[in-house]
């Protein structure tokens, strides 16, 4: 499954009231670590049909950034069933983000 473009509008509909586990990416273009992350986190929505894979660039999304506190990028989110369940901050290898699905 694609990776979903995750904004202010669609976060609602795509991750709180997604019937699957969603993996939220909080990036931004200028970030080096996030630049490191983002293949891995394509790999993983590629692999994985069981969740959901967004991506909230927080140049552009900005409010989303503060609703959920993010201070630091890369930031990874895990939600089940609309509720945070999960926070990982700074790069990642795959098995570390794969780990905060369980």
């Amino acid at each position: 499954m694609s990776v979903k473009t995750i904004t202010n509008e669609n976060f609602d509909e795509l991750v709180l009231s997604s019937g699957k586990p969603v993996l939220v990416d909080f990036w931004a273009p200028w970030c080096g670590p996030c630049r490191m992350v983002s293949p891995v986190v394509d790999e993983i929505a590629e692999e994985r049909s069981d969740i959901l894979v967004g991506k909230v660039n927080t140049d552009e999304q900005p409010e989303l950034a503060a609703k959920f506190g993010i201070m630091s990028i890369p930031t990874l989110l895990v939600f089940k069933g609309g509720e945070l369940s999960n926070k990982a901050v700074g790069a990642r290898p795959k098995d570390a983000i794969l780990a905060l699905l369980d």
